[in-house]
């Protein structure tokens, strides 16, 4: 979804729902479309999902970091979890409209970070179609929640971004990389300084060198071409994967963008 058909939507609404990912909630937001929605003076509710991927002490330190601007709530969508403290915020901090006018709510975020399944929770159906491939909402559907509330499934905002960092986003299927070796590459050596064991303990490879990593994987998931080398580009297509679905739990703190002092 362009920008500019987002900035229309955001017009025509009272709220807006911005979804995040726990485990990279800085790096999954939408920046200017959050400014555009203060600069009309819409309310924004930072949803921030896949939380049960996060230790309750880092999503403490989100929040402060996040809270300062929205208010912020942590959910689990697909789990349901927190998801009662929805309905709460979304009253608290909706507009008060007459009767016969229902409160309008846009559901923004970037794809892959659970907009959909969000809705699908909220309208208590699967009315929505949801997927872990980003990209999977096309349009923008309008739906009736309750009463007092509809609200508007958009496609995912695409950030403008190298293609490798919109895959590490989970913005971009790893299928639609021409080369996903560079972006495994990125995701690894930024795994290894901050958890240096976390690739040993989830898929039992020793090793310190990303490209070894790779070959290693490759060989272990039987991905050889005719003569027995590894296909590296599959394997790092699957590392990417696994980041993107929450195979791979890996997460960062605000002190990886210095939002933080660190103890």
């Amino acid at each position: 979804m362009s920008l500019s058909q987002v900035k229309r939507l955001i017009k025509k609404v009272d709220l807006v729902l911005e979804v995040v990912d726990a485990r990279d909630p800085w790096g999954t937001r939408s920046i200017e479309v959050e400014r555009y929605a203060e600069k009309l003076g819409k309310p924004i509710i930072l949803v921030i999902n896949k939380s049960d991927l996060v230790p309750k002490e880092v999503l403490a330190k989100w929040k402060k970091v996040l809270g300062k601007k929205h208010p912020v709530i942590f959910l689990s969508v697909a789990k349901r979890l927190g998801t009662r403290n929805l309905w709460k915020i979304l009253r608290n901090h909706a507009p008060q409209k007459s009767k016969n006018k229902p409160v309008l709510v846009a559901v923004v975020g970037i794809p892959n970070v659970g907009k959909s399944t969000l809705i699908n929770y909220l309208k208590g159906s699967h009315s929505v179609g949801t997927s872990p491939i980003p990209g999977y909402t096309r349009t923008t559907t309008r739906l009736r929640v309750s009463k007092w509330l509809r609200v508007y499934d958009t496609p995912g905002i695409v950030p403008r971004l190298s293609a490798e960092e919109l895959a590490l986003r989970g913005a971009l299927r790893p299928e639609a990389l021409e080369d996903p070796v560079p972006a495994a590459v990125k995701l690894i050596e930024f795994i290894y300084k901050k958890k240096p064991s976390f690739l040993k303990d989830l898929y039992g490879i020793e090793s310190d060198n990303p490209y070894q990593f790779l070959e290693e994987f490759a060989k272990k998931r039987g991905l050889l071409k005719k003569g027995g080398e590894p296909i590296i580009e599959e394997a790092a297509r699957i590392i990417i994967r696994d980041w993107q679905t929450g195979k791979n739990n890996f997460y960062l703190e605000p002190e990886d963008y210095g939002l933080l002092e660190e103890k």
